[in-house]
């Protein structure tokens, strides 16, 4: 069987969708499994889907990324003001998931946290947490786009690459993959009352997971 390229959309504690959405995935050794930022804050159990994450690196090929979460968690645990906002925006209950202390976080959470890259692509499709500047290559991307900035803000244009470009971050709270055709946004908002995505980049293929244990398949039409 040839290997699949399967992107995941923002996880954000959500132990339970993940642990679903892999379980009908069945990722292989072969395959490679794209993480595009946000596994902590907002949901209940951060600390677990770390862990899954961690067994989930031994089990395939896996690629994550950095969201604007991750960045938050880890200059909130180096500097006390940055440890407001990010406690502010999700931390509080990332923190309870590890016993409402920070001497808890395992040292191998904060590594794989500094594994995580900017952004990814491969020869047709490019990958980032949030967006991009059409006219940059992904090495020039500016961290506020990258990052932090929502679709509706500054709704994208083609990438100059001519690559498909997949991200979350903007909320889609219909719970539908946004499909525009040159751009796919899988950010489905588990941790709300939406779905946690997983699209396999050429077949088109969707799976999705709820934190009820609820499963749906779809594909992309081209």
């Amino acid at each position: 069987m040839s290997f699949r390229t399967i992107a995941i959309g923002d996880i954000h504690g959500c132990w339970d969708a993940l642990t679903t959405l892999l379980d009908a995935v069945e990722p292989a050794a072969a395959d490679r499994l794209i993480l595009l930022g946000d596994y902590v804050d907002r949901g209940p159990d951060s600390c677990s889907v770390m862990n899954r994450l961690l067994e989930l690196e031994k089990a395939c090929e896996l690629v994550p990324l950095l969201g604007n979460h991750e960045l938050m968690m880890m200059r909130g645990l180096v500097d006390p003001h940055e440890r407001q906002f990010w406690l502010y925006y999700g931390g509080q209950e990332t923190l309870a998931s590890y016993g409402h202390d920070l001497y808890n976080i395992p040292p191998d959470h904060l590594e794989f946290l500094g594994r995580c890259r900017a952004s990814f692509e491969t020869d047709t499709h490019l990958f980032v947490h949030a967006n991009y500047v059409p006219d940059l290559p992904l090495d020039r991307q500016p961290e506020d786009m990258l990052f932090w900035t929502h679709l509706h803000t500054s709704p994208p244009q083609p990438h100059r690459s001519g690559k498909t470009a997949v991200v979350g971050h903007t909320p889609q709270f219909s719970g539908n993959v946004l499909d525009l055709g040159y751009l796919k946004c899988i950010d489905t908002f588990c941790f709300g009352t939406g779905w946690l995505t997983a699209l396999d980049v050429d077949s088109g293929q969707i799976w999705q997971a709820t934190q009820r244990g609820d499963l749906r398949l779809d594909r992309l039409v081209e």
